[in-house]
């Protein structure tokens, strides 16, 4: 069930609430039209609690994915897992992972696109095949999928999700080669940007897709060994990092330990610069960098390429309160709370009033008019997509009496779609695909509008020293520039992998 309202010949944005369980169908729909990533992965192998060390690493990757979540345990002999729909905390309670028992487990967090919310895409997904029991979690995007898809089930395959990660499945049961190798053999054959999680009765294997364009990280807690998709994942259960998986690598962790290897040379690095402008968490490590330490220089950058005089700094509440912290030390001008984020609202499903519709945004985010009332302030945050929430937050602060409103974005503008698992718009509704800078901040109610530079983005991440092309990021969002194939004659896909 969905509800939406209508203001004259325009159709009104849709309401926080959208179906029988939290979050059910979210995406494009939220009021606030912010970018989502798709999806979170963790897995540990040679643990007695695998399955409890999986619970609260897939936690702390929850603001990756709040629509479905799932664990799945092996023994050695035996899968056993459960994955259910909405957050970790309401699909797990104790009886559910003390059945879960085994020293090896994959799990995983979910977005999903396009309507595709049901508990058969949830992952881990487990299939059956002539060699045992097979799971499979993945974050990303396979570019190529309808291709490989439809040349799948043309020899005569059946699937039974529409998730790409299927493929995948496909690819590896259709090998006459042993396990690793059928897998290695599968992944030369995608395209896109994927980290994925592979498990059998008695493997793990994990492997990055050939530019690193999804984060994996490896760490040890003990004789154990855990991955995720961010860093601050180990940290909750006591785990130290290791390194980042690299480019085009599988590890294979089995009874006779640890073997490093891979399925194709490291092609261009290019990890997602949108997680460390967005994604992920500020107490997180990518490639070496911490990201709240990043988002500070990227805001301390800004402050530099865009001054503007003000009274006071604010940031668009969570990811952009370390820029705004940069930003504030860069210049001088104090950091104030103007803006506040209520995190429970998505948390009912009592359907609110007429007004309470109209007026969703002020209650997801409100203006602290004691803090902002007569004062110039200058609003932070990380990127601009469709243009209407950062319209509606300028809005916000001159309602509650702002003199002006300086908007500073610590991203260069979001011109094109993302095929590597993040869940874009079309191109023609980014609208720094269609609008100049002026007119974009005429468009959104600004005294003045400004972006961080790509060059700026780089050297804030540390990129530069690394002597890696564009510091070893991806930036196709903000330049076109793709790190791989992404026309397939019409049978390409972009959004979510999972």
């Amino acid at each position: 069930m969905s509800y939406e309202i209508k203001t004259g010949k325009e159709q009104a944005d849709p309401i926080l609430w959208t179906g029988d369980f939290y979050n059910e169908g979210t995406g494009s729909g939220d009021i606030f039209d912010t970018l989502k990533e798709e999806c979170g992965v963790f897995g540990v192998y040679g643990h007695p609690e695998a399955a409890s060390m999986s619970y609260y690493g897939l936690h702390a990757l929850q603001h990756r994915g709040e629509e479905s979540a799932g664990i799945c345990v092996a023994d050695g002999r035996d899968f056993n897992y459960h994955r259910g729909m909405g957050l970790v905390k309401e699909v797990f309670d104790k009886d559910k992972i003390a059945s879960l028992v085994g020293d090896m487990s994959i799990g995983h967090v979910r977005y999903s696109t396009s309507g595709d919310s049901r508990l058969t895409n949830a992952q881990p997904l487990v299939f059956k095949y002539r060699d045992g029991d097979l799971a499979i979690a993945t974050n990303g995007n396979i570019v190529n999928e309808p291709l490989i898809r439809k040349e799948l089930e043309r020899s005569g395959s059946i699937f039974q999700t529409t998730s790409d990660t299927e493929v995948l499945a496909h690819l590896i049961a259709r090998s006459q080669k042993d396990f690793v190798e059928a897998t290695k053999d599968a992944l030369s054959q995608l395209v896109g940007g994927f980290a994925f999680l592979l498990m059998t009765n008695d493997k793990l294997l994990v492997a990055s897709d050939a530019h690193g364009l999804r984060p994996l990280v490896m760490g040890r807690l003990g004789d154990a060994y855990v991955f995720a998709s961010e860093s601050c994942a180990l940290e909750v259960i006591g785990a130290k990092l290791v390194r980042d998986i690299e480019p085009g690598e599988v590890l294979v962790l089995d009874k006779d330990g640890l073997r490093e290897d891979r399925f194709t040379e490291p092609k261009r690095k290019a990890l997602c610069a949108m997680e460390y402008i967005y994604f992920a968490r500020p107490d997180s490590d990518l490639n070496g960098s911490n990201l709240h330490s990043a988002r500070k220089r990227m805001g301390s950058r800004m402050a530099l390429e865009a001054f503007v005089d003000a009274d006071i700094v604010t940031g668009v509440p969570d990811s952009s309160i370390s820029a705004a912290i940069g930003y504030a030390e860069q210049t001088g001008i104090p950091y104030e709370l103007g803006l506040i984020k209520n995190k429970y609202t998505g948390r009912t499903f009592i359907q609110p009033s007429q007004e309470l519709r109209e007026q969703g945004v002020k209650m997801k985010l409100s203006a602290v008019r004691r803090v902002v009332e007569g004062q110039r302030v200058v609003m932070i945050d990380d990127s601009i997509v469709r243009g209407t929430t950062s319209r509606r937050i300028v809005n916000l602060l001159r309602e509650a009496g702002a003199a002006e409103v300086h908007v500073r974005i610590t991203s260069p503008p979001f011109k094109n779609p993302c095929f590597y698992g993040i869940d874009t718009p079309d191109r023609r509704e980014l609208i720094a695909s269609r609008q100049s800078i002026e007119e974009m901040c005429q468009e959104i109610n600004a005294d003045s509008l400004a972006f961080l530079s790509p060059e700026g983005l780089i050297t804030s991440i540390g990129g530069y020293n690394s002597g890696d092309y564009k510091g070893g990021l991806c930036l196709s969002c903000f330049d076109n520039d793709y790190p791989t194939q992404v026309d397939f004659g019409g049978e390409e896909k972009d959004g979510c992998s999972c």
